[in-house]
Order: C-alpha cells, then structure tokens, then sequence
C-alpha cells in the first residue's frame, strides 16, 4: 500500500469530518469508516433508488498504521466469513449452521480491533447471501469462494482506530446521480446473481461446512481457498 492513498465514501450526506466511534457496529468488520479506492464504487454505495447519494473524497497518510489485508494469501476466505459472523447478523437456520458459527469463530476469526486499517472484501447482499448460504451447509466453500468474485466485487477499506482517523484529509466531494449509479449497483448484483445460480446448475465436489467441522479442518489445509483477490 502506497503511504499517501486517496479514499472515498459513498453516502446520504457530506461528511467533511469523520467521527471515531460513530456509525454502525453491525457492518462487516464492526465499528469503522468505510471507503473505498473507487470513486464510481463509492456512488454506487452511496445511491438508492430514490436518492442521489454523496461520494466524499478523502486523502489517508498509511505511514505508520497497523494495517490487515484481509484478502493477501496470509489468509482464507473462512477467515473472512469468521469476521461477518462476528460482527453481521445471519440467519441462523439449522443446528449445524449454529455449530459452524462457532467453530468458524473459534478456528479462523482475526481481531479485527487491533487494527487501525482493514482491506477487505465488501460483503454487499447478493455476497452476504453466498455467506450465509455456506453457513447454512448450502454450498461448498469452493463454490463460495468462486461466488465472491462474481460480478466485479469491489474491495473497502475501513478506518479503525482513533489514529488512523486522525489521518484522514477531506478534499471534497462529488454528487452521485441516482438515474447513472443505482442502474450501475443493480445491474452489478442481478449479474452476480445470474452467474450464482447457474453455478449451482453444476455439480458440487467439495467441502461443506459439516465436512470442515467433520474433519476438523483448519487455516493450514490446502484445500481451503486464499486470497479472494484474483
């Protein structure tokens, strides 16, 4: 990572000064600021299909920050489901999606709390969908990992810590046109959608979360899917 980077925020309102503390602990790495390297992506978050949304810009010094990439090969894509299990509220179906919760948890969860800096993937509804279908036994983490690229998926980075907030820069902002990018976000997740459900036309061979709490499988196992980046 670069150690001046440039960051946006796509939203409802101008945000001339991000808060530490603020916003919505259930988010998919917890209490943060999110952005993202995008600026198109940040007013596709940023619209409804009502509203104009706002896309902040904002320039970040990374120079001394604790910074987790999620998505580098240090890590799988369990650890990235460990994660929104700890902080996303899932539909909880089936006694064995309540056991893969915990041992998700206990066998591949990150603090994300120690931390001033998470890279990580965005887990918008279509993905948390995929998520919580894997943990529901529904599909193999094969299939969730070839899942979570469809449809160009972007990365976030979200802001942590009360230093790295004090990192932060505004530089402005852009409106985001309701009629240009919610098309664009919908478009971008009926896609994804589409590719999902002929992907489970096909036959699955793999591990479902029974056969990886079966056979007590772990980070180090080489059948488990790293670095969801392409």
């Amino acid at each position: 990572m670069d150690k001046n980077i440039t960051i946006y925020h796509g939203s409802q309102q101008i945000v001339e000064v991000p808060v530490f503390g603020e916003g919505k602990k259930n988010n998919d790495f917890g209490l943060g600021f999110y952005c993202t390297e995008s600026n198109d992506l940040a007013k596709e978050w940023a619209v409804s299909s009502l509203r104009d949304g706002f896309s902040n810009k904002y320039t970040l010094d990374t120079e001394y920050l604790n910074v987790l990439n999620i998505n580098s090969p240090d890590y799988t894509i369990l650890n990235w489901i460990a994660v929104l299990l700890e902080h996303r509220i899932f539909s909880i179906k089936t006694p064995v999606a309540r056991r893969a919760k915990q041992y998700l948890i206990d066998n591949f969860s990150i603090n994300v709390n120690v931390y001033d800096l998470i890279v990580g993937y965005r887990a918008d509804d279509s993905y948390f969908d995929y998520a919580e279908t894997f943990v529901n036994n529904g599909i193999t983490v094969e299939q969730l990992a070839h899942a979570m690229r469809l449809g160009k998926l972007g990365e976030q980075i979200v802001i942590k810590s009360k230093f790295a907030f004090s990192k932060i820069k505004y530089e402005g902002f852009e409106i985001a046109d309701k009629n240009t990018y919610y098309v664009l976000r919908k478009s971008r997740s009926d896609e994804a959608n589409k590719m999902y459900l002929e992907m489970l036309e096909e036959e699955a061979d793999g591990l479902y979360i029974r056969d990886i709490m079966r056979g007590g499988i772990g980070n180090d196992d080489p059948r488990i899917p790293r670095n969801l980046s392409e």
